[in-house]
């Protein structure tokens, strides 16, 4: 009776979920709601509930469980979490993350066959979710002083709005919320789950897409060739892909060039170290946070040095803080998941997920691609594959362990899957946006994302079974 209990339990709270995320909803507060109830629930049915800390009444340890995931959370993974924003914030501020972008979009101008440039582009689209992580802030940027290059240039708005709509996907970085997470949940550095488990499959999979792309956009284009030039776009719909002005740093090469690397400082630190420990054997102990700090440090010194007004400097660093504020929302849907997660444990789920996976045959092939199946499913009805990502960054350890595989060979295609598809959504706000902006409808665009994104979804599936 109680196993039947647990299993309409887990329905409902999984239908409540998916229904949350078709609706765009936010979730944290409701995982928080049933985590708790289903807390409660193993207590009525006689389950046992641990705590770090000794809780004298019964009624009161599923509040203690909830304080403890905050507790844990904010001193580890969420705090990497917060420095990461609040470092993303001052780059905006002191305009380094424009002269990154305007300087690798400059490149483009210069590009001799427009078919070659789609998949220079996909890859530099990528590369520049290092510097705005967001797909749809990048999409914004991309759509302001790339898409006009690219018109100019002759290719037509349904390739540059596809190239444009699958920018951010799924760049192997150590500063990504979501590897930031899953690595402290695995006891790992974040460094080498990125560039031990998660790039291994990501690149080869991003150069594959990249070689799709050229092949199924130039395909497309012959079949509904472009009608409009760019002057008779901006013409016929009154607008102005006007470039976006960068905040003005200073005219010296020598200084745009530091300001443009700072962005990606703390990826490049992190590179050499994993390089260094690679060769010398030695490690170099840095962690992330002393990475984000140390760069900051060197951004304000840089500030000071160019602008030489320490008041108004110091004034500006503020920023960091504010941005740090604003990512706190992430950092609460990884704790109300995990509160969710525990309100599994208790009902028992968890127990019987893992044991029916130990007796299944094959397991270790079965389970990740029926996660993946099922990340696909939520994403292209969500838009979304952050929500979900975090939602199961607490089961993927012990749904390996029962399938005999490792955490990393179901974390990482959930991950990439999610990212992937999301491009492929109708509902997918980086869609949307481009859609908007080019004047076409999202249906076209995602025709022009699908291919692609499918593909990289499948090779990416393989690659994990073969590197993983």
């Amino acid at each position: 009776m109680m196993i039947y209990l647990s299993i309409v339990l887990t329905l409902l709270s999984v239908a409540i979920l998916c229904w949350m995320l078709a609706k765009k909803m936010d979730i944290k507060i409701i995982l928080f709601a049933i985590g708790l109830i289903l807390l409660y629930c193993g207590l009525m049915m006689g389950n046992t509930i641990k705590t770090i800390q000794p809780v004298s009444n019964i009624l009161l340890k599923p509040i203690e469980v909830m304080i403890e995931q905050f507790t844990t959370t904010l001193s580890g993974s969420g705090f990497v979490i917060l420095l990461l924003a609040g470092y993303s914030s001052y780059m905006s501020y002191i305009g380094a993350n424009d002269i990154t972008v305007g300087s690798l979009t400059s490149t483009m101008k210069g590009a001799k066959s427009v078919y070659l440039l789609v998949p220079i582009v996909f890859l530099l689209g990528n590369l520049l979710s290092l510097v705005v992580p967001s797909a749809s802030n990048l999409a914004i940027i991309l759509l302001a002083t790339l898409y006009p290059v690219l018109r100019t240039a002759g290719m037509s708005r349904l390739t540059a709005g596809a190239i444009i709509a699958t920018s951010a996907t799924i760049i192997p970085t150590p500063l990504g919320s979501d590897n930031v997470a899953i690595a402290s949940a695995f006891k790992l550095s974040t460094t080498q789950y990125v560039f031990g488990y998660h790039a291994i499959v990501s690149i080869p999979t991003l150069l594959f897409i990249a070689i799709v792309q050229y092949f199924w956009q130039k395909y497309e284009d012959k079949k509904m060739p472009e009608e409009l030039s760019y002057n008779e776009e901006l013409k016929q719909f009154g607008v102005s892909h006007d470039k976006k002005e960068s905040v003005k740093v200073s005219d010296s090469k020598l200084v745009r060039f530091i300001y443009g690397l700072l962005p990606v400082l703390p990826i490049i630190v992190l590179i050499i170290a994993f390089i260094f420990d690679a060769i010398q054997g030695k490690t170099m102990s840095l962690t992330v946070q002393m990475v984000t700090i140390i760069s900051w440090i060197i951004a304000i010194i840089v500030e000071l040095l160019n602008k030489h007004k320490a008041k108004e400097v110091l004034k500006g660093t503020n920023v960091f803080i504010k941005g740090m504020g604003n990512a706190i929302g992430i950092v609460v849907l990884l704790v109300a998941a995990q509160t969710f997660v525990q309100g599994l444990n208790a009902i028992g789920i968890m127990s019987m997920i893992q044991n029916a996976m130990t007796n299944v045959k094959g397991a270790g092939v079965i389970l990740p691609i029926l996660m993946v199946i099922f990340t696909i499913v939520i994403v292209m009805l969500s838009g979304s594959g952050v929500a979900l990502t975090f939602a199961l960054i607490p089961l993927f350890f012990p749904l390996a362990k029962s399938a005999g595989i490792s955490p990393e060979q179901l974390s990482v295609p959930v991950q990439l899957a999610g990212n992937l598809m999301r491009a492929v959504s109708p509902v997918a706000a980086v869609v949307l946006i481009v859609a908007g902006t080019t004047h076409l409808d999202p249906g076209n665009i995602i025709r022009r994302t699908s291919i692609p994104m499918v593909s990289g979804v499948i090779i990416m599936l393989i690659l994990s079974f073969m590197l993983l």
